[in-house]
Parts: C-alpha cells; sequence; structure tokens
C-alpha cells in the first residue's frame, strides 16, 4: 500500500507538472491547455468498450464538414455546427439550449475547430474566433456580450500594424487564453497579395489589442535580415493557424507557424524567412519573444506546422525535462526543452539540393531529427510503388520516372516533384495525443504521395497567356479551379462550368470580390483584376466547350515573369487509388523518453478493395486521437466513415462503428452524473466523402 500510495503521489505531481489531462469534464480544445487530447477518465476501458452504444445524436444542421473538437463545461457542450453556429447542448442528452448565428458571413466559410471558455466570478463566456471576427457569448445564453468590442465583436484585421483591407484574414482553429488574454489564430491567404501572419492578443474582457508579434520582422527587429529589406511592408503569411498551447504556470504561449506566402515560389522572399515554419516560444503576457526553432528555412513545400504542441514532463538519462514536442507533416517529431529551446535528441543539418526554377533561391541546409524516427515513410522509391494490379503498377512506374523524387527537400520543378507525405501529412491539424503516464506520443498519419509541378504563367502550361487575368487566374484560382477548370473533387473544389448560363458578368465579378460558401473574398484585388479574370475564365470555358480543352484567351495586357503551380495533385493510378502500396493511413505509439517508435498499425480501410479482397490498407485521414486513463485511443479521422478503439500499449483494435458520415474531427469524453461519453462530430464533406451535420456521443448501457 505504502509503495501504491507513493507511485500515485507521483504520478498527481507528474500530471500536475506537465498540466496535462482532462478532468470529468473536457474544459479546453484538444483536452487542457497542454493539448495532450488525454482524459483521466477510465469507466470506458479497454475490458468493456466493446459495449459502447449510441447515447445521443444532434443534427446541427447544413452540410459541410465539421472539424470541431467540442468542449464540456458545467454540463453543457459547446460546439460549431456545419453552418459555422455556435451552440450549447445539454451534454447528458444532446438537447440543444442555445444557438449563435454570427453576423458577419464570412463567418460562415472555412471552418472552425474549435471555441473557448473564460470566466471570472460570475462572468463565464464562450469565445469563438470564426472569419477576421472574434466573438465573446455569455455561457449560459450565447447572446453577445456588449462590454466585449463592439456588441461583443472584435475586428482581427483592425489590430494589425499594417494595412490589411480586403486582404484575406481569418480563423479556423481556437487559440489560447492566458489571464485576461485572448491570443488568437489566423489563417491567411497562400498566394499572393496575403496579409502578414502577425500573433495578435486582445483583452478577453473589453477586446482592446494589448499585443502584437511582427511573424515576418519589422526593421530593427530579430530576423528581419533573413527576408528582403522591404518584405515587412508587403510579404504575407508565416501565420500560426494550427492552434497553440499554453504553459500557464510559467505564462509561455507555444506557437506553431506557416510557411510564407506564396508557398512554392519564392524569389521576392530570398532568405531564411524567419518566422515562417518556426516553434515560437513567447511570453504570453507580453509578447516577447522566448526562443524559437525553424524547422523548414525558406519553405517551398508548404510545410506549415500543422498542429498545437504537446507539453509533456519527460525522464531523459534520470533527469525531469519539461518538454514541448512538435510534429510535422513531413512525419516527424521535434523535442524541445520548454524554457530554453534546447533540442532534446539531435537535430542533424543535410545538404538541401539548389533550384533550378529561375529566380529562386533554395536554402542550402535543412534540419532532420535524428530522433524519434519519421512516423511516415519519406522517399518514395520504385520498390514503394502500387502492387494494387500489373497495369497500375505500370501507369504509376511510368509518372514516376518522368518526375522528380528524393529524399526531403527536393524542390519544386516543371516535370513534378514528388512530394512525401503529401501537403496534407503526415501529421496534420489533428495532432497528436500523449499519455502523461506512460510519455507515449499517439499520433496519425496519412501516407500520401503528391505531386507538385511548376509552369510559367507567362509562357504558360496549355498556353496560358501574357494578360492580367491570366496573371489573376494563375495566382489566385488555380490552386482550387486547375488550369483546366475540373477542380479538384477530392479536395472539395468545384469545376468551373455553364458559368454563362448562371451568371452575368456583373454576378460573377460580385462572386470573386465577395466569395461564396467555402470561395472566399478576393476583394482585395482591383476591380481591373476582377473584369479581367472574369472575362479570363469565361474564355476559358467557352474554349472548353468548342474543342474539349481550356484554351486561354489572348490579350495585349503585359504580365511579369512568375511560376505557379498546377494545383494540390495526389499521386494516384489510373483509377484514383494511392500510386504507394499500403499501407495509406498509420496510427503510431512513439516514446518520448526514449525517442523510438514502440508500434505502428494500419488505420482504416478501402471497403470496395477489401471487398475484394485487397485488405489492411489504411485510409487518408483527417482529425486527431484523444486517449484516456482507461487504456484506450479513440480515433475516427478515416475516408471508411468509422470510429475505433485502440489498446493503447498494444495498438491493437478493439472496437469500431460506423458513423453516419466521415469523422474529420477529434473527439471529446466527458463524465456527467456518474456516465462517460465520448463524442466525435461526423459530417465528412473532405475527399470525396459524403457531408452531414452530426455530433454523436457514445456511451456504456445506463444502468438499469
Amino acid at each position: 500500500m505504502k509503495v501504491h500510495a507513493v507511485f500515485v503521489m507521483s504520478l498527481c505531481a507528474h500530471l500536475a507538472a506537465a498540466g496535462a489531462g482532462a478532468g470529468k469534464e473536457w474544459t479546453y480544445y484538444l483536452g487542457d491547455l497542454s493539448r495532450t487530447h488525454y482524459s483521466r477518465l477510465d469507466q470506458i476501458n479497454a475490458k468493456n468498450v466493446e459495449q459502447l452504444q449510441v447515447a445521443w445524436t444532434f443534427r446541427s444542421g447544413g452540410e459541410q464538414q465539421i472539424q470541431c473538437n467540442p468542449i464540456v463545461v458545467d454540463g453543457l457542450l459547446y460546439g460549431v455546427s456545419a453552418e459555422r453556429h455556435v451552440f450549447a447542448l445539454n451534454a447528458a442528452t444532446g438537447e440543444e439550449v442555445w444557438r449563435f448565428v454570427p453576423p458577419d458571413k464570412q463567418a460562415m466559410s472555412g471552418v472552425c475547430r474549435g471555441v473557448q471558455y473564460w470566466a471570472s466570478g460570475r462572468d463565464k463566456r464562450i469565445m469563438a474566433s470564426m472569419g477576421h471576427s472574434i466573438y465573446a457569448l455569455a455561457a449560459k445564453t450565447g447572446k453577445p456580450v456588449p462590454s466585449f468590442g463592439v456588441g461583443g465583436i472584435v475586428d482581427i484585421k483592425k489590430a494589425y500594424d499594417r494595412e490589411i483591407g480586403e486582404l484575406h484574414v481569418g480563423s479556423t482553429s481556437p487559440g489560447v487564453i492566458y489571464k485576461d488574454t485572448i491570443i488568437v489564430c489566423t489563417r491567411v491567404n497562400e498566394a499572393k497579395p496575403a496579409a502578414p501572419g502577425d500573433i495578435l492578443a486582445f483583452d478577453v474582457r473589453t477586446g482592446a489589442r494589448k499585443w502584437i508579434f511582427h511573424t515576418i520582422p519589422h526593421p530593427g527587429e530579430f530576423g528581419h535580415e533573413t527576408w528582403p529589406p522591404e518584405a515587412w511592408k508587403m510579404a504575407g503569411g508565416a501565420n500560426c493557424w494550427a492552434g497553440m498551447s499554453l504553459d500557464e504556470e510559467r505564462g509561455i504561449v507555444y506557437i506553431p507557424t506557416g510557411s510564407a506566402a506564396y508557398d512554392f515560389y519564392g524569389p521576392d522572399r530570398k532568405g531564411d524567412n524567419l518566422f515562417a515554419n518556426c516553434l515560437l516560444a513567447l511570453d504570453a503576457e507580453t509578447g516577447k519573444r522566448l526562443w524559437h526553432y525553424q524547422v523548414i528555412r525558406h519553405d517551398l513545400w508548404d510545410r506549415d506546422l500543422p498542429a498545437p504542441p504537446n507539453l509533456v514532463t519527460l525522464n531523459l538519462d534520470g533527469k525531469e525535462r519539461d518538454a514541448v514536442a512538435q510534429i510535422t507533416k513531413s512525419g516527424h517529431v521535434f523535442v524541445f526543452d520548454r524554457v530554453t529551446g534546447e533540442p532534446l535528441f539531435p537535430i542533424d543539418e543535410v545538404e538541401a539540393p539548389a533550384s533550378d526554377i529561375p529566380g529562386e533561391w533554395a536554402a542550402p541546409a535543412q534540419a532532420l531529427p535524428l530522433k524519434p524516427p519519421p512516423f511516415a515513410r519519406q522517399h518514395f522509391t520504385e520498390d514503394l510503388v502500387t502492387d494494387r494490379a500489373p497495369e497500375a503498377r505500370a501507369f504509376v512506374l511510368e509518372r514516376l520516372r518522368r518526375a522528380r523524387s528524393g529524399p526531403a527537400f527536393v524542390p519544386p520543378s516543371f516535370e513534378g516533384t514528388v512530394i512525401f507525405p503529401g501537403f496534407d501529412g503526415g501529421g496534420e491539424w489533428g495532432g497528436a495525443a500523449v499519455d502523461p503516464e506512460t510519455d507515449l506520443l499517439y499520433v496519425n498519419a496519412s501516407e500520401m504521395p503528391w505531386l507538385l509541378t511548376m509552369y510559367d504563367v507567362t509562357e504558360g502550361a496549355g498556353g496560358l497567356m501574357q494578360a492580367v487575368g491570366a496573371r489573376t487566374y494563375a495566382q489566385n484560382c488555380v490552386f482550387c479551379h486547375g488550369i483546366d477548370l475540373k477542380g479538384d473533387p477530392l479536395r472539395e473544389f468545384p469545376p468551373i462550368q455553364d458559368l454563362r448560363a448562371k451568371f452575368s458578368i456583373d454576378q460573377m465579378c460580385a462572386l470573386v470580390r465577395d466569395g461564396r460558401n467555402r470561395m472566399p473574398s478576393f476583394a482585395f484585388l482591383m476591380q481591373e483584376e476582377i473584369e479581367a479574370v472574369v472575362q479570363y475564365i469565361c474564355g476559358l470555358e467557352a474554349a472548353a466547350r468548342e474543342t474539349g480543352s481550356a484554351t486561354p484567351v489572348a490579350t495585349p495586357l503585359p504580365v511579369e515573369r512568375w511560376f505557379n503551380h498546377t494545383g494540390y495533385n495526389r499521386f494516384v493510378d489510373q483509377d484514383g487509388y494511392p500510386a504507394v502500396k499500403p499501407p495509406w493511413g498509420t496510427l503510431s505509439a512513439i516514446d518520448l523518453n526514449g525517442g523510438e517508435i514502440t508500434w505502428q498499425v494500419t488505420l482504416g480501410e478501402s471497403p470496395e478493395l477489401a471487398a475484394a479482397g485487397y485488405r489492411n490498407t489504411g485510409a487518408e485521414n483527417y482529425g486527431g486521437p484523444i486517449v484516456t486513463a482507461g487504456g484506450l485511443i479513440f480515433i475516427a479521422a478515416t475516408k471508411d466513415e468509422m470510429f475505433r478503439a485502440f489498446d493503447k500499449e498494444t495498438g491493437a483494435l478493439l472496437w469500431e462503428t460506423k458513423l453516419p458520415a466521415a469523422g474529420y474531427a477529434t473527439p471529446c469524453t466527458y463524465m456527467i452524473r456518474g456516465r462517460q461519453y465520448v463524442v466525435i462530430a461526423a459530417a465528412g464533406g473532405k475527399i470525396g466523402s459524403p457531408a452531414g451535420d452530426a455530433y454523436v456521443a457514445f456511451a456504456l448501457p445506463a444502468a438499469k
């Protein structure tokens, strides 16, 4: 008993030091401010998980993706609908208590991955960042708090030190709240022009700006020399869209940033580009930089840091070390001392190839951690080419031999460069879970190769002409709709067809200017550019109807030479299946004390291939896991619309059930009236899966 008591006391101290683990409720996005995705609940465990059944289902309305990890406070579950409405439910029954509909239509576009809770005495608020607004809502009623900003709303765009105008700024992931300071995440355009990704903090009571950290440093600021001298006036990106973590005791916020704009071609941003692709440690009260580590220099591969880091307390060489672990799209885990930023495992400086795209400069060296090993495959070689069918293998081999492929950091090319893991990971925004009992990190990964192909906007792929319309389309539209107007159905980007039958020229111009549904506003474009791109698209569409291919419209308007990419293209075989051998999705357990992978299992299935005998393929996945003291990992994430529970010690599959739509979100778990629930948002709407609007709660059968 004495030994057991000592162990319990030690574990409690360990949990407290890590700031880890949800109690009976899920008060914070991803479980806690350390973003461990961990719950101390154990009513549902490895012995009884097979008994789980649906406790309630809430239809939130609309049919779009839901990526929300809901929070649970004082018996209410707070989430966001497919239509971006904020709601509160009775967490035991799923009955709606209140709903808030944002007045700003920009809040209705994009996604919202969750909300935050703040309380001081009787003042209890739900803070929701959507579009370019922060909303403060009364937790009990959902009504805006009039003392915050203007009528309960703060316009993020008005807080910058640089004129933003109509440039796109949105918020997709919750930031953090430290005492009375709310620090927000922002999403900006990845093409040009783009807003800067400055980190902004506001007074949670009043909405007044408290501080700003320039991720594109101004003159005299640290890192300014890593950009061209005037970049601070016009460059964009280097933003945190993925979420943040907070060491509340020390007052340190950990911020992962993304790439500088434009993602794949950077002659106008020569240099390493601090603080793009960095893990930043800032003083949460003042915004002062404490330390940073740049994971990618002068990013040419859209290697944003995709998820909040995990704050953990490790046992290294017999000593406890408070650490921060950051996953990446490339399938790596970087581990640092939480206070000093010292790497806790060796990081190698590897030579990186030069770019042969005119005007481009590629960083000559990049960083790769030596431990832990990557949790996704790194180099798409011929021995990894699909063996699904002989004709599929022949198809992929022919394309692979025409492309450039190698270890990490092969730069973009005209032939096509294989990106493996692809633009969507490896690791993604669902993030990783950490069990503070064992210091095992659990992370899911997609293992899909993609192809990054560049073309000359001036000379053109398929004959793009020298025109303002061509330039505007290439810099703003081609990423979603493609050079052939066919879109990308796997990323839910529609083809352009029958525009003149649906809209007048004025209506099309208004659509480009104002945006609609998932399409953002391009109001930052000049009216002449909007009119030119509309005429250009109409010309492409007319040519496609007449000839079967989109042939550009010639105009005499000049355009500077610029290189762009042909879209976000998965590398697939002739039937649309991944070009690489399975597994296409995995779940891994990584020992952060030893820096080794403990186990890795296949995550997901392709039902139609399984029916034909081609099993254990894994599946592309979005959303993350949670881990519980009951010995379980819960994860949905996969295109096959399943929700699964795995044994956290072995990776064995213990339970699975079919959802009403794919669960592209991270679940939560909580206990009310002595009953533990697990909730997942199941709304599909990505990679070709049907869209829905459901939140589904599971629990053990109620006691009779």
